[in-house]
């Protein structure tokens, strides 16, 4: 064979079909979100306006209850938790769980800026307008905005609890930016709507996730799919892919000191065999705060609300009980 038409096989066919796959992609996204930002899902849930811009809500129990409040993680919304705010309603919680920006239901950022301390604002504006003090409850991704929320505001909160959380204790020492490959804007977008919005990778990446794969069952993973028809989702997951890669530089709560110093009662509940935030990162967040309790529970990954919901649901009662007792 000629290396001109190797150099055609090997290369250059797999670059055009790459492309062509990003293209198809991009216009499959366009075509299937749709609903406009006023579209609410069917689950009896409200956008709550605020400082910061509408951010949408599911709420269940009395709201004479102990108020919580709960965070997802990547790509998630809170739907996601619906099992665990029943669970918790029952209890005499209540259980409010929020779409943090750009994902599920709430509105895109105006100023398109989700750094974690202008993510930590906006939660603090949703805090004030629902005029409560809640036990914070942040899983992943969702856990860094919300410890950031907690620490300039302790005020607001009664309580700290983090589920298997992507905090990046001590990132700022060793920064990481922006790859380059993300920066443009236009390539970022056909990449969000390859990976990110990619309905038909929804359920791949969700095992990818979690340890127990049968987790991953037909409702977890159309929960998931809910807010992909929602107008301009790729391109706010787009303007929100940097985060998932950069280091939070400006963030109190990649500091040991800061957790430290948190005036609150803080609970950590990690999943034994999580890989994408190892027991690890739970035990030097221990570290960092040793009146921190922490649970770890046996054979459950990196989402333990779906992959063992019972054992979490107990973890977590146990921990809300001796915060309400202690405040």
């Amino acid at each position: 064979m000629k290396p001109r038409t190797i150099f055609l096989a090997t290369i250059v066919a797999p670059l055009l079909l790459a492309i062509v796959a990003l293209g198809i992609f991009r216009i499959a996204a366009q075509v299937r979100e749709t609903n406009a930002l006023t579209v609410l899902p069917d689950v009896s849930g409200r956008a709550v306006p605020t400082s910061e811009g509408s951010i949408f809500v599911i709420e269940r129990g009395s709201s004479a209850g102990t108020p919580l409040l709960f965070a997802h993680g990547t790509a998630a919304w809170s739907g996601l938790w619906l099992p665990t705010l029943d669970h918790m309603a029952a209890q005499g919680f209540h259980a409010i769980a929020y779409d943090l920006p750009p994902f599920g239901f709430s509105h895109p950022a105006a100023d398109g800026d989700y750094s974690r301390p202008r993510q930590a604002d906006r939660i603090i504006a949703l805090v004030q307008a629902l005029d409560t003090r809640p036990i914070a409850i942040g899983h992943s991704v969702g856990a860094g905005p919300l410890a950031e929320a907690v620490m300039k505001r302790p005020d607001l909160f009664d309580g700290f609890v983090v589920v298997d959380g992507a905090i990046s204790l001590n990132s700022h020492l060793a920064p990481k930016t922006t790859p380059i490959w993300l920066r443009p804007t236009g390539l970022r977008r056909f990449l969000t709507s390859a990976t990110l919005s990619n309905p038909l990778l929804t359920r791949l990446f969700l095992r990818n996730f979690i340890s127990v794969k049968d987790a991953a069952t037909p409702y977890v993973v159309q929960t998931l799919k809910v807010p992909l028809s929602r107008k301009g989702y790729t391109a706010a997951a787009a303007d929100w892919l940097p985060q998932l890669f950069a280091t939070p530089l400006d963030a109190h709560s990649t500091r040991p000191g800061n957790w430290q110093a948190l005036p609150l009662p803080l609970a950590l509940i990690w999943g034994e065999t999580d890989t994408i935030t190892p027991l690890s990162q739970g035990q030097d967040l221990q570290a960092a705060n040793q009146s921190a309790s922490l649970t770890v529970l046996p054979d459950v990954g990196h989402i333990p609300q779906i992959e063992a919901p019972e054992v979490f649901w107990q973890a977590l009662l146990d921990v809300l009980r001796q915060m309400t007792q202690e405040t």
